[in-house]
């Protein structure tokens, strides 16, 4: 399990005539994700999303606040293990060109000390599970978009994690790549695992997510199963959900 409890991530950004202006990118946020549930994060750019999920992800620390991460009732404090349990995939993710697919998971494997057996067992899974096998053995400069962004996704599942964090895993793929990457995400939710993950697509959002955390100016404004979203606004899909978020929030000039 994750849960994040009073979350707050402050910074400084300069204004006109060099003014320096303190805000808060993430404004007291507390959220819970469990085993088996896949959760949505949505918002207009610039609402705090990224810098919410690098914290989750453990990658940025919290001004204030804290992320807490348990497996049944055992809290796990150790930062190391806490990277072991997590497959975090940024939306400017950058692998080295010169490198196969194949390469970047046994050096990923080396990473997080796992046996050249276990590695070469979970190349062969990953590889089916989201279709790798056509370039897996091709220099990733030579992938193509969708391609590189399921080598990019198979370097977060060598090590097997309880909890994916995903920012924009499908922004700018086609119709297969995307699907591929959703069914993934369907299968490791069937398997117990968390998964978390912000997008823009608000249709992949309604097909995929248990649940949904909408954000702005980094506060939650609203929460819930998408059912319970569209009766809240008495709407009949995610989009005009968020639509009529969007109005209420005075969001326009945001989107």
């Amino acid at each position: 399990m994750l849960r994040a409890v009073n979350l707050v991530k402050t910074f400084d950004k300069n204004e006109k005539k060099n003014k320096k202006i303190t805000f808060n990118a993430v404004d007291d946020i507390s959220i819970t994700v469990e085993p088996g549930e896949i959760v949505g994060i949505l918002g207009p750019n610039g609402a705090g999303k990224t810098t919410l999920l690098r914290m989750l992800g453990n990658l940025m620390e919290p001004t204030s606040g804290k992320v807490v991460f348990q497996s049944g009732e055992v809290i796990i404090e150790d930062t190391i293990e806490i990277k072991r349990r997590i497959g975090y995939l940024s939306g400017n993710t950058k692998l080295y060109g010169r490198l196969s697919t194949r390469e970047l998971l046994n050096i990923m494997g080396e990473i997080y000390g796992l046996s050249e057996e276990i590695v070469a067992n979970r190349i062969d899974d990953i590889s089916k599970v989201i279709g790798l096998e056509g370039f897996i053995d091709n220099r990733i400069e030579k992938l193509s978009t969708g391609q590189t962004q399921r080598a990019a996704i198979s370097r977060c599942l060598i090590h097997n994690p309880d909890i994916y964090i995903f920012d924009e895993p499908t922004l700018g793929l086609d119709i297969l790549s995307s699907s591929a990457i959703i069914e993934f995400m369907k299968k490791e939710k069937a398997k117990g695992k968390a998964v978390l993950y912000s997008t823009h697509y608000m249709e992949e959002a309604e097909y995929i997510c248990d649940r949904i955390i909408m954000i702005n100016k980094g506060k939650i404004i609203k929460q819930g199963t998408i059912d319970e979203l569209k009766q809240d606004t008495d709407t009949h899909n995610l989009r005009e959900v968020f639509n009529a978020l969007v109005k209420k929030e005075g969001m326009e000039n945001e989107l």
